[in-house]
């Protein structure tokens, strides 16, 4: 742990403990609560408190009443909410749709504290808990489920999640950026509703409010009954994904439009190695003790987080809707300091685990080109020859 560093209240007598009356921000997981920088929650938690805000967390809240989101009272701006690390329904089911045993993210490993599709679960009941209240949805599972989709488990295509959650926004991808214009906008008083040009978000409207210029795909009546309309359209939303080159796009959804600003810049490599030293206590929430702890820590606590994003493009890859072909990574320094920080940490035995990213070994962006002209379009791949 950190010097001085402590976890975001959970409980009422956590913030009463701070002084706080009440928060700013409530912050929704599907996960138990891990302040770890290599959980997404965490990352948010820390990004708004480093804003200023006061954050609490609502970890892993009865699925079944809106009465549980009121548990750290009402907050002052909104909540932001996440399905967790791993999207729910790949936490719950194997490949061969088999009931999963252990939850790992769940305190003891305990199956079913989360629901199917919790991103839209818990939007809903926030919706439910506080209706004049936004509700701004990210993480992963959000962040792929943002256009319609083909879901698995139900084989059928479903409509984009900001339709079917109710959501006020939806942020996608690596959400530094937009978490913290967000926030800000929020708190200056502004209306979700008019926050319509936050890059790295999307939002629900009628067709009358899209913007003047936008590139269209196939809408879900389309592509929920062709393979082919349903390639096209995701062959589209992949090219629009380059910070430097993509632009809106637009899907029709059952009842309106879904609109996708394009994709917020990446995290420079000095922005990255402040997130890193953000004060993550790098533990699981100590009430967790007696339940026998988060087993999900256990891979990632001796680890170092070096790099986002991939520019392989490769087509079974879900890496460049959510992080983007645009590799960044630490300064040495950074990497470093953290690796000095880790042998501290209580249960050090000795070794790192590992230095890396979602990408093996890929340090630096594919080429100079890419960063002023975007990803090369028309299919070429970054890795052939």
């Amino acid at each position: 742990m950190r010097q001085g560093a402590e976890f975001l209240p959970v409980t009422r007598q956590e913030m009463l403990a701070r002084g706080w009356e009440q928060l700013d921000f409530v912050l929704v997981t599907g996960d138990a609560y891990v302040d770890h920088p290599s959980f997404g929650p965490a990352i948010i938690g820390r990004v708004l408190e480093a804003e200023g805000y006061k954050v609490g967390v609502i970890s892993q809240p009865d699925f079944t009443t809106c009465e549980s989101f009121k548990a750290l009272g009402r907050p002052r701006f909104g909540f932001f909410i996440g399905g967790g690390n791993v999207d729910s329904m790949v936490a719950h089911y194997s490949v061969a749709k088999v009931r999963r045993a252990v939850d790992e993210y769940t305190p003891g490993g305990v199956a079913g504290k989360r629901p199917d599709r919790s991103a839209t679960v818990y939007t809903r009941l926030a919706k439910q808990a506080y209706p004049d209240l936004p509700v701004i949805l990210g993480g992963l599972e959000a962040s792929l489920r943002r256009f319609a989709h083909y879901d698995y488990w139900l084989d059928t295509v479903l409509p984009s999640i900001a339709e079917d959650s109710g959501a006020d926004l939806i942020s996608f991808g690596m959400s530094e950026h937009q978490t913290a214009e967000i926030a800000r906008r929020l708190a200056a008083g502004e209306r979700a509703e008019s926050i319509r040009d936050v890059a790295g978000t999307c939002y629900m409207t009628d067709f009358s409010c899209l913007p003047a210029k936008y590139v269209e795909c196939a809408g879900f009546a389309k592509v929920s009954a062709d393979k082919t309309a349903y390639a096209r359209a995701c062959r589209i939303q992949m090219d629009e994904q380059d910070p430097v080159t993509g632009q809106i796009v637009v899907q029709k959804q059952k009842t309106g439009y879904l609109v996708q600003n394009p994709p917020a810049k990446p995290l420079t490599r000095r922005e990255l190695d402040a997130v890193a030293a953000l004060p993550f206590t790098r533990r699981y929430h100590p009430s967790y003790e007696a339940l026998g702890g988060v087993p999900a820590i256990e891979e990632v606590e001796f680890s170092i987080i070096h790099n986002r994003g991939c520019y392989g493009g490769c087509n079974f890859c879900a890496i460049t809707l959510h992080q983007g072909r645009r590799v960044t990574s630490r300064s040495v320094d950074s990497v470093v300091q953290e690796g000095e920080l880790l042998t501290k940490q209580p249960g050090f035995k000795g070794y790192i685990h590992d230095v890396g990213g979602p990408t093996a070994n890929f340090r630096l962006p594919s080429c100079g080109r890419q960063m002023t002209k975007g990803i090369c379009q028309g299919g070429k791949k970054c890795l052939a020859p």
